[in-house]
Formats: C-alpha cells, sequence, structure tokens
C-alpha cells in the first residue's frame, strides 16, 4: 500500500509535512506503520498549487529518502495547498508516469489502494476514459484511470458525485471480471482552492485516513498515517466518507457508489 500526505491552510515550506515531522510522509516510505507494506520505494510525487491555477509537478521513481532533490525543492517551495504521495506497486512498472499524484488541468489526484483483479479489465477501464481525456493517460495504473474516469463523470463541477459514479463503474467491472477486493480506496484531490479526501472500500480494510489542524501552522494535514507518534489529537476518518477541507472548516458527508450501482 502507498502513503500519503496533503495540506491545506496558510503556506508553508512543503518540508514540514514531506520530511521534517518525526513520522514525516519521507519516514513512512521506509517505515510505514499502518499498512501491509512497511516499505514504499516504488517512486513519488509532490503537486503544489503557487501563484498559478495549474500545480507544479515532480515525480520520480527513486525512493523517496534517497533522493537529495525532493529534499530540496521541499526546503525551499511554499504553498498553501499541496498534494505528496510515496508509492508502493500493486502491480504496474515502476516509471515516472506511474507515480502519484496525476493531474489534468488544475486538478490533482492521489491513490492509496486498488482495484482487484484490474488487469484482466484494464482495456475496459480505458475505454470508460473520454476521448477528449485519454491524451492524458500517460501511465497504467488504475489510480489515473480512476482519475480520468471521474474527470469524464463531472468532477468539475460535482467532486463527490463524479467519484461516486466512477467508483460505481471499476466496482462494477471488477465484479464482472476482476477479482476481490473490488475496490479500495483512500485518496486526495484538489481543484487548487479546496482538497478532497475520501475513505472507502468494498471489503472491510478501508486503508487510513486522518487528519489534524495546526494552530500553529495555521492549516490542516491530512494523511494516511499521523506525522508526530505523540501527537493525539488527530481525527480519524471513518470507512464511508467524502471530506472536503477548506480553511478551518471540515465537511464529511458519506461516499455511497453503492448506491450510484442501485439506482443505474
Amino acid at each position: 500500500m502507498c502513503r500519503w500526505a496533503a495540506y491545506v491552510g496558510a503556506p508553508i515550506f512543503l518540508e514540514e509535512i514531506v520530511s521534517r515531522p518525526g513520522h514525516s510522509l519521507i519516514h513512512q516510505s521506509h517505515c510505514a506503520t499502518q499498512c501491509h507494506t512497511a516499505i514504499n520505494a516504488d517512486g513519488f510525487g509532490v503537486a503544489w498549487y503557487g501563484e498559478r491555477p495549474e500545480p507544479g509537478l515532480y515525480r520520480d521513481v527513486m525512493p523517496a529518502w534517497s533522493d537529495p532533490n525532493l529534499r530540496s525543492l521541499t526546503a525551499q517551495v511554499k504553498s498553501g495547498l499541496f498534494l505528496a504521495h510515496v508509492r508502493a506497486s500493486t502491480g504496474t512498472a515502476t516509471s515516472r508516469n506511474n507515480c502519484h499524484p496525476f493531474t489534468v488541468g488544475r486538478w490533482s489526484f492521489m491513490h492509496n489502494g486498488q482495484i482487484g483483479g484490474y488487469e484482466a479489465f484494464r482495456r475496459d477501464a480505458d475505454m470508460m476514459i473520454r476521448d477528449d481525456l485519454y491524451p492524458h493517460r500517460k501511465g497504467a495504473t488504475d489510480s489515473e484511470a480512476l482519475f480520468l474516469i471521474a474527470l469524464a463523470e463531472g468532477l468539475e463541477d460535482d467532486p463527490q458525485g463524479a467519484l461516486e459514479r466512477a467508483a460505481a463503474r471499476v466496482i462494477a467491472l471488477a465484479r464482472a471480471k476482476g477479482a476481490a477486493p473490488h475496490l479500495r480506496l483512500t485518496a486526495a484531490l484538489s481543484d487548487g482552492a479546496r482538497l478532497y479526501a475520501v475513505r472507502y472500500s468494498t471489503d472491510a480494510l478501508a486503508p487510513t485516513l486522518y487528519h489534524r489542524w495546526s494552530d500553529r501552522r495555521q492549516g490542516r494535514a491530512v494523511v494516511s498515517e499521523p506525522l508526530e507518534q505523540d501527537e493525539g489529537d488527530w481525527t480519524e476518518v471513518p470507512a464511508g466518507s467524502f471530506c472536503t477541507f477548506e480553511g478551518r472548516d471540515v465537511q464529511v458527508s458519506a461516499f455511497l457508489p453503492e448506491a450510484v450501482s442501485a439506482a443505474a
């Protein structure tokens, strides 16, 4: 399983989430504690928002802990909204195009989880990507396919509904041609103004998700695992939830792709 961390709030140096905490994302890349894979060495990526609508993006295939360029970038770049990810492959190749986050226009997306038996219906999933979006299909991951399907389902205007509809479509494929678990999904996405996150699974093993407001930073971290072991005020997001983070405000609603499938 991958590990990721996101932030929204007053601008901070990326290193305050990515590398400086005791259990930072870089530390999690070689010592994760809340996932089946302790080592996440199949690449990394960071997407950050600045003065332009589209995010900056830096990805590479090296283990996050061994890239001095990543440490230099995170020590110099400040942002009020960013997504960072360390990858543990669930079957696709280790390549820059398969590293998260993925971006299209002002949108960014990263995922921890899997779509069961994806290789058996990868072509079917690609057929769900709208023609005008298919040039953005650079890699081979189920995560990138899910993101592009969600964009086709109306992510711009209805982030939760679009992701529910996209999830319902890939769940149906996994049930017809793939294998269990049909979908495990803990993802973060942003349009540059708000940060969204979802925790969901078709079984009882949804990957973990937490968030915490910091008065010192005047911002909120949203993470796979708490960044400091001695901070007891992390809030765990329940499975089956879609979260919207904007400033101090947090909105949590039920994430129900099953209801979409039943209505179809």
